[in-house]
């Protein structure tokens, strides 16, 4: 892919459901490209339309009508199964809520998408990975055992291991004090310079949204 191409390519994207009123319009004929390294904010008023935007944009949710192209790719002329490859191999994920698993360590928690993913390497990249967000010393400790702030840099050790095109991040500094939240968001750009990963991040944090090279503003479910 050319690096004049669009990573990801959003087309009269459209997201209705019913309600007892009739019919809810949350996201109105949205259209805008994201190219490869760029790091975007979407900002918005709660119940603009921010995070079913990232859910349609990662395919996690289904459209009323419109096209996200990833890679070149339409994504919804893809069946649940292909989306869920194209997710596995190109997209990472970081959400407020961190969403580690709890019986599993810091470690376990970010080898396991890798040897999923087949990586015979998974341990030594899950180690290089936890070791690179400050957690080398935390390695075996359960999530109950972490400070939020620790429980969001294994979730972005998670999320980088893969070493994906694209991270969509949730509120990524939401469950964090301010000065735990900067730490973070530090280390997501780091890593994104580093990896040169497109990050696409949903967020109230105006420090956040101000960091990335360009904002992108939702309100009533249309780009203003």
């Amino acid at each position: 892919m050319s690096q004049q191409s669009p990573i990801i390519k959003i087309s009269q994207l459209c997201k209705q459901v019913p309600s007892p009123e009739g019919t809810l319009t949350l996201l109105d004929h949205i259209e805008f490209s994201i190219f490869p390294g760029e790091s975007v904010a979407i900002v918005g008023a709660s119940g603009s339309g921010k995070t079913t935007l990232l859910g349609l944009m990662a395919g996690l949710d289904l459209p009323t009508s419109g096209t996200v192209m990833i890679n070149n790719v339409d994504i919804y002329s893809l069946n649940e199964d292909h989306r869920a490859d194209l997710r596995r191999d190109l997209i990472g994920f970081v959400f407020q809520s961190f969403h580690l698993l709890q019986n599993m360590t810091a470690i376990e928690n970010v080898t396991l998408p890798l040897e999923m993913m087949g990586n015979k390497k998974a341990v030594k990249s899950a180690c290089s990975v936890l070791e690179r967000v400050g957690l080398g010393a935390r390695l075996h400790h359960y999530p109950k055992q972490l400070s939020g702030g620790e429980q969001q840099r294994v979730a972005i050790a998670r999320a980088f291991a893969s070493q994906p095109k694209l991270l969509f991040a949730d509120e990524p500094t939401g469950n964090l004090d301010r000065a735990t939240g900067k730490k973070v968001i530090d280390l997501l750009f780091e890593l994104n310079r580093e990896q040169h990963t497109t990050l696409i991040l949903v967020t109230h944090d105006e420090y956040l949204a101000d960091r990335c090279g360009r904002k992108l503003e939702l309100r009533a479910g249309v780009i203003i």
